[in-house]
């Protein structure tokens, strides 16, 4: 029986790219001994993406698509288009082709060697902006340093899953959707194919700007990693010992007849540094109490309004 191969791609207004991605993809998956589908996860979109996506999937059949009722963000529409891959293993890439399509079948080679995760993984990153270079390599080097899961370095979405690791990542809970964490979560072998990262073909990033970058990241953080939290813990018993000792050197000073070598401008700033570690510590704490806010409502982390090539829509 010929294995199934799912291709899912995030969108929202790529109408300069759909048709590249497209033949690209189609050119290479034809190559492979496979059958293969792709999955268009799309946010609503002002432009003609989902026209033109609609427009392919009037000549082949292959090419499905999911449309939301509204704008769910990038990794909601990738967890959407993985519960709906049928694959025996899926690929996740995004549709702005700096990730190169003709890395595919070297995933594919690797998954059939037993691996049940293969990750891409950046040489080179053409194309991005330095501040969001800055960014991403500091984010890499906190998240491997504090996370309580392994999630390699210089990684994307882009990567190969198999059955059994979409089955796992899609039964979760988490309603953040950091896919490179919770495929980390689940586990099972995994290796890495390196390769080095184009520009964008055409158009803008219309999710991973720097803001974004940054929000990523922050989950990264926030949904992998208590540390923050015990670095909280230790500012606080170590500042109140400095504290403490302050008041008995001034104590002692006092009674000494020693005037106190601190004027008030230095009392001021010790003041607003403490204050401002406060309120540090407090929008820390409240990032995890947001987190379990959200994780208790338990909405539902997308809201599909139409399918288009699955066997309960269209």
């Amino acid at each position: 029986m010929t294995d199934l191969l799912s291709v899912v791609i995030p969108a929202y207004n790529e109408e300069a790219n759909i048709d590249r991605v497209y033949e690209r993809l189609r050119a290479t998956l034809d190559e492979l001994d496979l059958e293969w589908e792709l999955i268009f996860s799309v946010d609503p979109c002002p432009d003609r993406t989902e026209e033109l996506i609609l427009a392919l999937r009037d000549t082949d059949p292959r090419v499905k698509m999911l449309r939301f009722s509204r704008r769910f963000g990038q990794p909601m529409a990738t967890l959407a288009g993985l519960e709906a891959a049928s694959g025996d293993a899926t690929v996740v890439i995004d549709c702005d082709l700096q990730d190169p399509p003709e890395l595919i079948p070297e995933l594919v080679r690797r998954w059939r060697d037993g691996f049940d995760v293969v990750y891409a993984q950046r040489r080179t990153r053409a194309g991005e902006t330095l501040p969001k270079r800055i960014v991403a390599w500091a984010g890499y080097k906190l998240i491997k340093r504090i996370a309580e899961v392994e999630i390699p370095p210089n990684t994307g979405d882009f990567r190969l899953l198999s059955r059994r690791v979409v089955d796992n990542v899609v039964a979760l809970k988490e309603g953040h959707g950091f896919l490179r964490g919770l495929v980390g979560l689940v586990g099972f072998r995994q290796t890495s194919v390196p390769y080095d990262r184009d520009p964008r073909t055409a158009g803008q990033s219309k999710y991973n700007r720097l803001f974004g970058s940054l929000v990523i990241g922050l989950n990264g953080v926030i949904g992998f990693s208590r540390y923050p939290l015990h670095v909280i813990s230790l500012l606080g018993v170590a500042f109140s010992v400095l504290s403490f000792l302050l008041g008995v050197v001034y104590g002692i000073l006092k009674f000494a007849g020693v005037a106190f070598p601190i004027g008030n401008p230095t009392i001021v700033i010790v003041i607003a540094f403490f204050s401002g570690v406060q309120l540090l510590s407090l929008g820390v704490m409240g990032e995890y109490v947001g987190r379990i806010y959200d994780e208790t409502r338990q909405r539902p982390k997308f809201i599909v309004e139409s399918r288009y090539g699955f066997d309960d829509g269209e």
